[in-house]
């Protein structure tokens, strides 16, 4: 049911998960721990598997706060909890307040739990190719430094994403990023596919990590290639499936 960073772990008064699709009440396409209100699961089966996310992390099921995600490099500061009804649009979030839970919803993005043991301040981002060349990462660890982190002090990892292998784009996808001045030999890999590439989102995330300044890791998880525990948007997409379900990735801090 649940991924855990062993370098994450190893830090003291820290709970963290990537949760993946085992150990939960849906069924069919959402089997079984589907956590995302945007799918079409039943909403008490969503809200109940939520629950059992916080439960696992040691926080009250009213703690466990999340996002209308966008895409976007927008990063949120929790003073409070709120309800999913009122989740702000953005796609990071941190807090130093004990007790609650940071998520962020995925199902091929990349999941980035952040954690600064000594200063006692936690982050959760969700970085798909868009939010991670927007500068979502990069959002995260300066709104972690600005509530009393410092950039040496801060660990984070990268859970279960879409792989190199599994992630094909087009022309116009590469061209966004030889625009940019990225190194697109560097992320991009040829396609058996003339004119397309096989782009290497989680690569490309630590990148940015590394390069604002933090230490960064990647578990090496890919959703797309592993159905029994991930659910997946691509492979969804490639099977003609109907829908897919959602992971949670969450993190918080111990205390009441």
């Amino acid at each position: 049911m649940i991924v855990r960073s062993p370098v994450l772990s190893a830090l003291p008064g820290v709970r963290h998960g990537w949760f993946t699709r085992e150990g939960g009440v849906s069924g069919g396409l959402y089997a079984s721990l589907n956590t995302g209100y945007g799918s079409k699961d039943d909403r008490a089966n969503v809200t109940e598997n939520r629950g059992r996310i916080a439960d696992a992390l040691g926080v009250k099921r009213d703690r466990l706060v999340t996002l209308y995600q966008v895409h976007s490099p927008d990063v949120v500061e929790v003073t409070e909890p709120w309800a999913v009804k009122d989740n702000p649009e953005a796609d990071a979030l941190v807090t130093r307040l004990p007790g609650i839970a940071l998520g962020t919803s995925h199902a091929d993005c990349g999941p980035v739990l952040f954690a600064d043991a000594e200063a006692r301040v936690i982050g959760a981002a969700h970085a798909g190719w868009k939010g991670a060349f927007t500068g979502v990462l990069e959002a995260t660890i300066d709104a972690m430094v600005r509530l009393g982190s410092r950039r040496g002090d801060i660990m984070a990892s990268l859970g279960p994403t879409i792989s190199a292998a599994a992630y094909e784009v087009g022309p116009e996808f590469v061209a966004r990023f030889r625009e940019a001045g990225e190194a697109i030999d560097r992320w991009f890999a040829p396609s058996k596919r003339a004119g397309h590439a096989m782009f290497d989102l989680p690569g490309y995330i630590i990148f940015r990590l590394e390069r604002a300044g933090v230490r960064a890791n990647n578990l090496g998880l890919c959703t797309c290639s592993d159905a029994a525990r991930f659910f997946s948007y691509r492979r969804m997409t490639l099977n003609g499936e109907a829908d897919y379900g959602r992971h949670l990735a969450a993190i918080a801090l111990e205390g009441p």
